[in-house]
């Protein structure tokens, strides 16, 4: 299978990077310094950046299936996921490749915490969502607009904060909220449930939360 990734050198992307390798996919990945990329000669690579139409149409180009791992890298207002996801559903559209795998974060809808207990939807929702996730949080809930009416066959993989601890192989999804006390899931177990869906049709059209 010909898989194309963006966000491919982040924590997240270059996980699903591997995994791709491992199974024996095709991967094509744009980058934006590949020399720095460490899995550079096992992949084809495209140089340039997510927010340039023209170097996504020629990544998209010829793809199964299309992983994306972008979002912010700061607190700051950066709008990656404003400029770069309306790119890849053009390209999408344009080269006919249906299905896209996106990872999102679990703040992109309203009700991702209602089932957490009140004290947390409290903090979270005063403190960190208005706060210094406020910008990372708009460019989820732009991802999920735009992937939501784009017409593909998309899904928006939502998980708390990520770590970068070994990966328990086990974790909760929902598809309506945030499982109750979830707070946190590691890098690799989002990579792994992200690789699941490749062959899954179970969440197309939706965004599923994930935690541990």
């Amino acid at each position: 299978m010909k898989i194309a990734i963006f966000g491919a050198s982040g924590g997240t992307g270059i996980l699903l990077t591997g995994r791709c390798l491992a199974a024996g996919h095709q991967v094509t990945a744009l980058l934006r310094s590949p020399e720095a990329f460490p899995l550079r000669d096992r992949v084809d690579v495209i140089y340039g950046n997510a927010c340039d139409g023209h170097a996504v149409l020629e990544t998209v180009a010829g793809s199964d299936v299309v992983l994306s791992a972008l979002g912010a890298r700061t607190w700051n207002k950066e709008d990656v996921l404003e400029n770069a996801v309306p790119h890849i559903v053009t390209a999408m559209r344009q080269t006919g490749v249906r299905r896209v795998i996106a990872l999102g974060s679990s703040g992109a809808l309203p009700d991702a915490l209602d089932k957490q207990p009140f004290w947390r939807r409290w903090i979270v929702q005063r403190f960190v969502y208005n706060t210094f996730l406020k910008w990372p949080v708009a460019s989820q809930v732009s991802q999920y607009a735009t992937l939501s009416a784009s017409g593909l066959d998309w899904t928006m993989v939502m998980p708390p904060l990520l770590n970068n601890a070994p990966g328990r192989g086990r974790y909760r999804i929902d598809g309506e909220a945030l499982p109750r006390n979830g707070s946190h899931i590691s890098r690799e177990d989002v990579a792994d449930f992200m690789m699941q869906q490749i062959d899954s049709t179970q969440w197309i059209g939706k965004g599923v939360y994930i935690t541990w």
